[in-house]
């Protein structure tokens, strides 16, 4: 069956969201007395979430009704914040233009807060993706497959159409867990020993690498 729908992780895939993302957890650290984080620490903590993202980030537990008022005013100032420094990766613009002038099917699925997902979106990515998904009460996060398969549900596709795009181990568990094919970028938040561990159906360098694994795909299921 031909590659029709490409679902893309959006932090570290396609967005360049690092620096705002350690701004806005140093915002935090700062007024709660917490040492500031280095970009690299924090970019190693990223994958599952500002949740996640923030305890690893603190140097000593808190209470949950403390942390909890922690993640929420980390979450509003980032909202506010988000567009400081954050750019699509290179190539990714030109990618999305040529996937969909092509027809294919395109959506993001990430564990970065729903709203902030779509604002993101919506900024830079207009007209370009057809549907995108954060975290939320609604539905399991990445590692779980659910909001791959609500992704391909919306698109009206079929999981043997999909392949998923991201730049992590949770990107590379989520599309093992949905069953469709993974493709790891080594532009993102991991090196490429970490995601070679992973052991990913494609390692790609740069965005137009994408094209070509996706008519690699389109050849074999057409034998």
């Amino acid at each position: 069956m031909k590659i029709n729908t490409v679902i893309f992780d959006l932090d570290g895939t396609l967005l360049d969201t690092l620096q705002d993302l350690c701004d806005s957890v140093n915002y935090i650290m700062t007024n709660i007395g917490h040492r500031n984080r280095e970009v690299k620490e924090v970019r190693s903590f990223l994958g599952n979430g500002a949740s996640t993202l923030l305890k690893k980030c603190l140097s000593s537990d808190l209470q949950e009704e403390e942390f909890v008022k922690v993640l929420d005013e980390y979450k509003v100032y980032y909202q506010i914040n988000m567009h400081n420094k954050t750019v699509p990766y290179p190539g990714i613009l030109e990618l999305l233009q040529e996937l969909k002038d092509r027809g294919y099917k395109l959506a993001i699925v990430s564990n970065k807060q729903d709203e902030a997902v779509k604002v993101l979106t919506e900024k830079y990515f207009k007209g370009l993706i057809h549907t995108a998904a954060g975290e939320s009460v609604a539905i399991k996060r990445k590692p779980a497959p659910d909001t791959i398969y609500k992704a391909i549900e919306e698109l009206g596709s079929k999981k043997e159409e999909a392949i998923y795009v991201g730049d992590s181990e949770v990107d590379s568990e989520a599309a093992r867990n949905a069953g469709i094919p993974c493709v790891l970028v080594t532009w993102g938040f991991r090196d490429r020993e970490d995601l070679e561990k992973e052991k990913p159906d494609y390692i790609i360098d740069s965005a137009s690498e994408l094209l070509n694994i996706l008519n690699i795909s389109d050849d074999l299921t057409n034998k």
